[in-house]
């Protein structure tokens, strides 16, 4: 059965029109009066929804039943990348979508490629969003992860608080599930890696310095292999 994502809030009994960009989702998959679909609004839960009426732009549709059906993991784990470039940022965001993170923070760091600001960080914003919430209708999520703006690395690390750097660095422990179910946040640096220089700035903040283990990761790799092994089976 297709799921759809819906800004507008959603409540069981309501008649609506769906905001355009799952209307034209409806429309490309040529569903018809009659034909069932489901819906979720981010506020958690699913619903069931029938279409009643469809146009040449507009679909209106009837919500049903809420089912009170999470597929988060139990503990909320952040990431915060250096962005990596081309096309690899959208992978990250959307596989990083399907394995459960609560957040993605991109940070642009000493060795980025990828630097974004005004009208162009707004529309990359705009476009990562877009990608995590087509990968939440896939996977099943209810809940999307918010895509944050672009900051810089150490104006991010003034603000934020400690968590686990991966790194490469000798001295890191290898990184383990722990039992705590206590929200978490990974950063990661750009291709290249962090400068010594970041490390240590993050250190001195009270972040952990980890491993995953001796093979060296792509930038858009490690994130998502540290998100896997803290939430698979979850």
């Amino acid at each position: 059965m297709p799921r759809l994502f819906c800004e507008e809030p959603l409540r069981s009994g309501a008649s609506l029109a769906l905001p355009a960009g799952a209307a034209r989702h409806v429309q490309v998959l040529r569903l018809q009066p009659g034909d069932a679909l489901t819906l979720f609004d981010g506020a958690g839960g699913e619903y069931e929804a029938v279409v009643e009426q469809m146009g040449r732009s507009d679909v209106r549709v009837q919500v049903g039943a809420h089912h009170a059906i999470e597929r988060e993991a139990r503990r909320a784990i952040h990431l915060a990348v250096g962005m990596p470039a081309n096309e690899r940022m959208d992978w990250l965001v959307e596989k990083a979508t399907e394995l459960g993170a609560a957040s993605i923070q991109p940070l642009v760091a000493e060795r980025s490629i990828v630097r974004l600001a005004g009208e162009r960080a707004q529309k990359k914003q705009a476009h990562w969003q877009a990608i995590a919430v087509a990968a939440c209708e896939q996977c099943g999520r209810n809940r999307v992860p918010e895509v944050r703006a672009a900051q810089g690395l150490r104006e991010w690390l003034k603000a934020s608080g400690p968590g686990y750097v991966l790194s490469l660095a000798l001295g890191a422990r290898p990184l383990q599930r722990e039992a705590s179910g206590q929200p978490l946040t990974f950063l990661n640096g750009p291709e290249g890696g962090l400068t010594p220089a970041e490390e240590e700035a993050a250190l001195a903040a009270g972040w952990q310095a980890v491993t995953l283990g001796p093979r060296v990761l792509r930038a858009e790799t490690a994130p998502l292999a540290a998100l896997a092994a803290l939430t698979m089976g979850e």
